[in-house]
């Protein structure tokens, strides 16, 4: 036995068994991931020890009050964050109780008054709420602005003393900042944008609220895009039934982008122009027009609104694009270097992929409070890993680790943040986490084509293709101007439905095929029977991948069930001809 002073944190999950009764294995999977994400690494950052966990709680030791109250106040804060868009009947919350007393070690395990008084205090926290005994609060006034309440003293159970207990108060917390989290000066320059109120040109004042809604829910949607500044409704409506002057309105708001648009009722349809424009020379970037039959005004406004929200970030990204084309390097701001790095990511090349890295590496150094960057640093370090363009793979794991850690620290409500996460899981064959990041990333923005093309993708590994050819099918509606490779998950979910036309046509949607989606040509052909076209794409494959090996390509994949990978191999199987290829078990 040993026995020293410590400093004692008891943790318990609010509400466990109304939780795990409603779903538990959707509980258990989103607790794992709570864990993995944030819980585990703040224990471990701050210097603490886990001693024990049950299936809801756990008990940690930590050297310092200090540092066991610092872990406590991060936990509970970020996940007030996690849970700020979860409905209140599935957020999963804790109590935290801290102690400081005497402990006996033993077996691995710990004992004594301390251990005691802590648990006892944790059952009187709020729920998301710390609380913590006199000799913690003592030892913390000076040393960390918390605020701290007095709760006067409360008998515990078993205890034969009363306790002088506090309360941590979350709200005006602040811990100390990590280095370069608020510069002085912030370099990201966002492109701002405001959404002009749409004009009603039906002639029928009934008609004005349709207008109205349209632009608020628009504009609604638009925020949910970290990547742009939008300019809020109370400025934008200031403007409603005045002739403006773009240039104007733009200098008086700030606003690099104005959206304008109308609305006009014809007989029983419903017509609305919009337009996107460069405040800087007035000119027209993107302009579309949605006409529909007035069936149900609501519905029309929401579709409207989500193909608007989806297309026009895209729209606004491919014109900062072409101004960075005329940027010097040397004088891009964090959000420039991060949107030249995404752009060389999506050419998938090694060297366009080196050159991508220096920038978005340039964006986090210019900005180290800028999650999108940390984000993007993941995902683009990720096409590194996933081709193995990188010479020590468990390193640069590591890295993107690190990366996506730092940027959900920063901002645990954004999509893309999310996005990516669930993308690098997939990767990582991490499907459990990924449903997690994805649903968090739909629930954040729902109408944002990336995230929407993702879930159908993620839907086709989890073996519902059906499913995730719906959804790689919206996300297609909603953006117009889509990037091509959404005809190749469309392709891949077709097949693996056992679509063979439908997913040769999508396929066949694409300017140039790599050597995966000509195996996925390939087996579809064999599938059919062609063995003329499933011999000339297997040339193909062996043309761009010399070394192609069937067993070592379904490695790259993901599907959660063995009979999709079942399912694929005997395509390509059947694809193989008498070409001279491997017999089928050499594959």
């Amino acid at each position: 036995m040993e026995q020293r002073l410590a400093a004692i944190l008891a943790a318990d999950m609010a509400g466990y068994s109304r939780l795990m009764e409603a779903d538990e294995v959707g509980t258990i999977a989103r607790l794992k991931t709570h864990r993995i994400e944030l819980i585990d690494p703040s224990i471990a950052k701050n210097k603490g020890r886990i001693i024990k966990t049950t299936g809801d709680g756990m008990l940690v030791e930590f050297q310092s009050v200090t540092d066991a109250v610092k872990c406590a106040v991060e936990i509970q804060q970020r996940m007030q964050r996690r849970n700020s868009d979860v409905p209140q009947d599935r957020r999963i919350e804790f109590r935290i109780g801290i102690n400081l007393g005497d402990i006996i070690f033993e077996d691995g395990d710990i004992f004594g008054d301390g251990v005691n008084i802590a648990s006892r205090i944790e059952q009187l926290a709020d729920v998301g709420g710390i609380c913590v005994t006199g000799a913690v609060a003592t030892q913390i006034a000076d040393r960390l602005e918390v605020s701290i309440e007095d709760l006067g003293e409360k008998t515990l159970k078993n205890i034969s003393r009363p306790v002088r207990l506090f309360r941590i108060g979350l709200e005006n917390s602040a811990l100390p900042a990590q280095p370069g989290d608020f510069d002085a000066k912030r370099s990201i320059s966002k492109p701002s944008i405001v959404v002009l109120p749409f004009n009603n040109m039906s002639g029928d004042p009934d008609q004005e609220f349709f207008a109205d809604g349209l632009t608020e829910d628009i504009l609604t949607e638009l925020s949910r895009r970290h990547e742009l500044f939008v300019i809020s409704r109370n400025s934008s409506f200031v403007y409603k039934n005045r002739a403006v002057n773009v240039r104007e309105v733009a200098e008086k708001l700030g606003a690099q982008y104005l959206v304008e648009g109308s609305v006009r009722k014809i007989g029983d349809r419903v017509r609305v122009t919009v337009q996107l424009i460069d405040a800087a020379n007035a000119a027209h970037i993107w302009a579309d027009k949605y006409d529909r039959r007035l069936d149900d005004i609501f519905a029309i406004q929401d579709e409207i609104t989500a193909a608007i929200a989806a297309t026009l970030p895209g729209r606004v990204e491919a014109a900062q694009r072409d101004q960075l084309g005329r940027t010097k390097p040397a004088n891009m701001a964090a959000y420039e270097c991060a949107l030249a790095a995404k752009v060389l990511h999506h050419r998938g090349t090694v060297a366009d992929n080196t050159q991508a890295q220096s920038l978005i590496d340039r964006a986090v150094a210019l900005d180290p409070g800028y999650a999108h960057a940390h984000a993007w640093r993941a995902c683009i370090l990720g096409q590194a890993w996933v081709h193995s363009w990188c010479e020590d793979r468990d390193a640069v794991w590591s890295e993107i680790v690190a990366a996506l850690d730092r940027a959900l620290a920063l901002d645990d409500n954004d999509a893309d943040v999310h996005r990516i996460l669930a993308a690098v899981s997939v990767n990582n064959n991490a499907l459990t986490t990924a449903r997690y990041h994805q649903e968090r990333a739909l629930s954040l923005n729902p109408n944002y084509d990336l995230v929407v093309v993702q879930q159908g993708e993620l839907l086709t590994w989890l073996g519902r293709p059906e499913e995730g050819i719906e959804w790689i099918r919206k996300a297609m509606r909603l953006n117009p101007h889509h990037p091509e490779r959404f005809w190749s998950h469309l392709g891949k979910a077709h097949f693996a439905a056992h679509q063979y036309g439908e997913a040769i046509e999508a396929f066949m949607h694409l300017s140039v095929l790599d050597e995966v989606q000509h195996a996925f040509v390939a087996a579809c052909y064999g599938w059919l029977g062609d063995k003329i076209a499933a011999t000339a794409h297997m040339k193909e494959v062996r043309t761009l991948l010399p070394e192609f090996a069937v067993e070592s390509f379904l490695a790259t994949l993901h599907y959660a069930q063995q009979s999709d990978v079942d399912h694929l191999r005997e395509g390509l199987v059947k694809a193989r001809g008498d070409d001279g290829f491997p017999a089928a078990n050499d594959f």
